[in-house]
């Protein structure tokens, strides 16, 4: 077992350095991502030393969690960029969401424009403890009002897992897959990584990205991988370079 792991990388080594980052929590205090300007720069910097020369970092608007809007994300955004800066950071940023789909999301989009990674296209989040009753329905609202839906971290999605026919639905429902690099390494369990393996193996994925929130998360990067279909895992990395600004 350990021979096995020892001949495969390290997650950051398979980072190209024109990688674009298309799921983050870098705007500081918005979120349960980074805190302080100083948490956003030190991740912002590490990131950036993997080889990382974008970022679409994406806060998350779940209104009844954190209650963000467009304005309140632009505001933070504009802000952030400016300390940013100050502090000689100047790496190309831009903000966009991680919408929660609910009842609340629902009504949402048909009355106010989202915040897209690019053109129309929309990162998406579901509950992790169940189904949302009417996914398919918002997932068809969401293409009628002219998006394409990006579904954040499939994998993570463990009633998923004892029927991978979902994920068969959920593709054919126009809905796009983007994995957390992290999975890869184990970082949210051996049930997670092996879902994400299997779905690599499928040839399921879209993207990826980072979803950092923490240090935690940016030292786990030096882990090895431990999956298997690495030749699938580049080549979704390599996709990223559609969402180059």
């Amino acid at each position: 077992m350990l021979s096995f792991l020892a001949s495969k990388p390290p997650l950051k080594d398979l980072i190209s350095e024109n990688y674009i980052d298309i799921h983050s929590h870098l705007l500081p205090g918005i979120d349960d991502g980074a805190k302080t300007i100083i948490d956003t720069k030190k991740l912002i910097t590490a990131l950036h030393d993997f080889g990382i020369s974008q970022f679409i970092t994406t806060p998350h608007i779940s209104h009844y969690v954190w209650n963000n809007s467009a304005e309140t994300i632009s505001n933070k955004y504009e802000e952030t960029k400016l300390l940013l800066q100050e502090n000689n950071t100047i790496i190309p940023i831009r903000a966009a969401s991680e919408y929660f789909i609910d009842d609340w999301f629902e009504s949402h989009l048909k009355t106010e424009k989202l915040l897209t990674i690019k053109d129309n296209y929309v990162l998406v989040e579901i509950s992790y403890q169940s189904v949302p009753i009417h996914l398919y329905k918002t997932l068809f609202e969401l293409q009628v009002a002219g998006y394409i839906p990006i579904l954040a971290h499939p994998e993570r999605y463990l009633y998923f897992h004892k029927n991978f026919n979902e994920y068969e639905k959920l593709k054919k429902a126009g809905c796009l897959f983007q994995l957390n690099l992290l999975a890869t390494v184990g970082y949210y369990g051996e049930r997670i990584r092996k879902a994400a393996d299997e779905l690599l193996k499928k040839g399921m994925y879209d993207f990826t990205g980072t979803d950092v929130h923490h240090m935690n998360h940016i030292n786990a990067f030096d882990q090895k991988l431990k999956i298997k279909n690495i030749a699938n895992l580049k080549e979704v990395i390599t996709n990223n370079q559609f969402f180059k600004f």
